[in-house]
């Protein structure tokens, strides 16, 4: 009888313990599902039926109360959890794959994008038709790159040329696209429009090869009348200065300023031919191509058809596709 007794106490104590268990491990899957669908909200976000399920459910139909042993619950509750635990940590795992995979993608576009911005940078500093000019001189060395010849062409007279001043202290002026005289005196026109005779002083300067005193006069009249239409004649010509002295790389950037600062000026098609023939000196027969395509792109309609067999030859010799 006394045995009977204790071996009741024994199973009326177990009772409270497998309670005990139970409740924790019911707490244990609350705390994971809970998780789970914050995790599953994150990797599927709206939702719309894409959540995982788990692999083991609560069963439909209750539990028989009697009859089975207290430890059924526990260890089905137990399966629950370290289903739902597996399944956390094959989510995580996926996540950090997609994180590691979203950085190595970042990289990527990181790297192709400095690579991108390094080529832009080097053609603007040809410069190539870049969206801002180049901020540095180009590296190549003026006195290796030798004399330049004039292309043999006639550019688009889009305006008049200068009239000949008709005094004794002035000599005839002629177009800038004719061939340049030397001379050791070049006398500045006095006609009364000061910006005319400054430009035309720079021009017969040119004109005589004396191309640093020309460039010197060419930039004054640019800084000094920028809203002038003889600024686009001057920038132009500053450029065909410096490739006339053997300096094609300061040309290109001349060129490149005349289209950039003054695309309606008269001389702006002028500067994308010239640019295009700068940049061939600089053996970037690449670029040039692509002014060639900017100057039919822009100014097409604008141009003579002299210019327009110019650009075929220049691409042809360029070998554009």
């Amino acid at each position: 009888m006394r045995t009977i007794i204790w071996a009741l106490a024994a199973a009326t104590s177990l009772i409270p313990v497998a309670a005990l268990a139970q409740s924790n491990v019911e707490g244990r899957v609350g705390k994971l599902e809970s998780e789970m669908r914050a995790v599953q909200r994150k990797v599927f976000p709206g939702g719309a039926g894409q959540y995982l399920q788990p692999e083991i459910s609560r069963p439909d139909t209750p539990q028989a109360a009697g009859g089975s042993p207290a430890t059924s619950a526990v260890a089905d509750l137990t399966s629950r959890v370290t289903a739902l635990e597996q399944q956390m940590a094959g989510m995580t795992d996926q996540i950090e794959q997609t994180g590691y995979k979203v950085r190595q993608l970042q990289d990527q576009f990181d790297a192709y994008k400095r690579s991108t911005d390094a080529r832009l940078a080097g053609l603007a500093s040809t410069p190539a038709l870049a969206t801002t000019p180049a901020s540095t001189p180009l590296g190549e060395d003026e006195a290796a790159a030798g004399a330049t010849t004039r292309p043999t062409r006639t550019p688009p007279r889009g305006t008049a040329t200068p009239r000949p001043v008709a005094t004794p202290a002035t000599v005839v002026d002629t177009a800038e696209d004719s061939a340049p005289a030397t001379g050791a005196k070049v006398d500045k026109p006095a006609t009364g429009d000061t910006p005319e005779d400054e430009y035309l002083y720079g021009y017969r300067l040119w004109a005589a090869k004396q191309y640093p005193q020309a460039e010197a006069q060419l930039k004054k009249v640019v800084a000094t009348y920028p809203k002038h239409r003889r600024a686009s004649y001057a920038q132009n010509l500053l450029g065909r200065s410096y490739l006339d002295e053997g300096k094609p790389s300061l040309a290109s950037m001349a060129f490149y300023d005349n289209y950039k600062k003054m695309p309606d000026g008269e001389r702006a098609p002028d500067s994308l031919y010239y640019l295009a023939q700068a940049l061939m000196k600089l053996n970037k027969p690449a670029d040039a191509c692509k002014v060639y395509g900017e100057l039919t792109d822009v100014y097409g309609s604008k141009v003579s058809g002299q210019m327009k067999a110019d650009v075929e030859k220049g691409r042809t010799a360029a070998k554009c596709k």
